[in-house]
């Protein structure tokens, strides 16, 4: 990658190199201990070796938002925000009984069959998920301390370590106290502000600034772009949940009625419906999955109701107001241009 030119395919690139070099290396380290242990570590691989690498771009651009070369080191700890995302997603999916993700089965799912021929398999995978969870959270700050940067860096930046993760737990909290409630959108964004939001581009940012030595008035732009840019990633991956093609995103339609989790989507729905209305949607959501014609119907009444609509303008308003912020922020031109480009392409609408 050009030092001064965002080539998104080439950082990933090299996001993904640091990362499978990392991970099998840990991996077989682990694996070491016991024979018995390589379905897990091959599922921690498996874990992470995929994703957009975004949450690593952000922390990146933050770094050389505050005039700071392009540096390998920092390629590295930047890599470490995609160690983080590996283990919420293990755990995530985990929560919501997920089977696919990427088109593959979860972890959960994928460590059951090492143990297809013991009783309780289905519980034992979900165990052994949950560790390999907590093993890439241990992985992610077992990089980022090992990243090369110097100490006096790596210490400027390890409160936003520890407040990325109360955060992103206190997210995942919130959604599971909130899932069955009577949905509330002011609820909803909340959930979506901590579980999501903070650590896809705020923390990130926020991380690679500190590295930098960023002022205050950065920081503070940075969390102005970030907070509602990530609220609008996450409000824009709820709609592709529902609406979206599962061979595209290789998820579920159903996932998110079946969980009855507290999306903006159900819950702008539910602001508007009437009493008949909110009794259709009640009994679609949770349970079983609902099938095709109870997809159907979700989708029939939301859309009569305006409720994509409202949540595409969402989308629409937090993008406008990251990049107004952003461009008052006087960044170095390269460092504007690729965070521009990154809040069109993390909200990008795909069928």
């Amino acid at each position: 990658m050009a030092p001064d030119r965002w080539e998104p395919a080439d950082f990933k690139a090299r996001v993904d190199d640091v990362l499978r070099r990392f991970v099998a290396q840990e991996a077989e380290r682990f694996a070491a201990v016991d024979p018995a242990l390589r379905p897990v570590a091959d599922q921690l691989e498996a874990s992470a070796a995929d994703g957009k690498r975004m949450r690593a771009a952000f922390c990146y651009w933050g770094w050389r938002a505050v005039g700071q070369p392009d540096d390998e080191s920092l390629v590295r700890a930047a890599a470490s925000m995609e160690l983080v995302h590996a283990a919420a997603v293990v755990h995530d999916d985990l929560i919501d009984d997920s089977p696919l993700r990427h088109g593959r089965p979860t972890a959960q799912v994928a460590l059951r069959g090492a143990l297809r021929h013991r009783t309780r398999s289905v519980a034992a995978g979900r165990s052994l998920a949950m560790l390999v969870g907590d093993l890439l959270m241990g992985l992610a700050g077992q990089l980022f301390a090992t990243s090369g940067l110097p100490a006096a860096y790596l210490t400027r930046a390890r409160p936003l370590w520890a407040a990325l993760a109360r955060e992103l737990i206190a997210g995942e909290c919130l959604e599971i106290l909130r899932t069955g409630a009577p949905p509330d959108t002011a609820d909803s964004l909340k959930v979506i502000r901590y579980k999501t939001a903070k650590y896809t581009v705020e923390q990130p940012l926020l991380i690679g600034g500190a590295l930098a030595g960023a002022g205050e008035r950065i920081r503070e732009g940075f969390s102005a772009y970030g907070l509602p840019l990530g609220e609008a990633f996450q409000l824009r991956d709820d709609l592709l949940g529902l609406f979206g093609s599962p061979e595209r995103t290789g998820k579920a339609n159903t996932d998110d009625l079946r969980g009855n989790r507290p999306t903006a989507l159900v819950a702008e729905t539910w602001r508007v419906a009437d009493a008949a209305e909110r009794r259709q949607l009640r009994a679609l959501l949770g349970g079983r999955a609902p099938g095709r014609d109870g997809l159907h119907a979700v989708r029939e009444l939301m859309c009569r109701l305006g409720a994509p609509e409202r949540v595409e303008n969402m989308i629409t308003v937090r993008v406008e107001e990251a990049l107004g912020v952003l461009a008052g922020l006087g960044l170095p031109a390269p460092a504007r241009s690729a965070l521009t480009s990154l809040a069109r392409s993390v909200t990008v609408r795909v069928s």
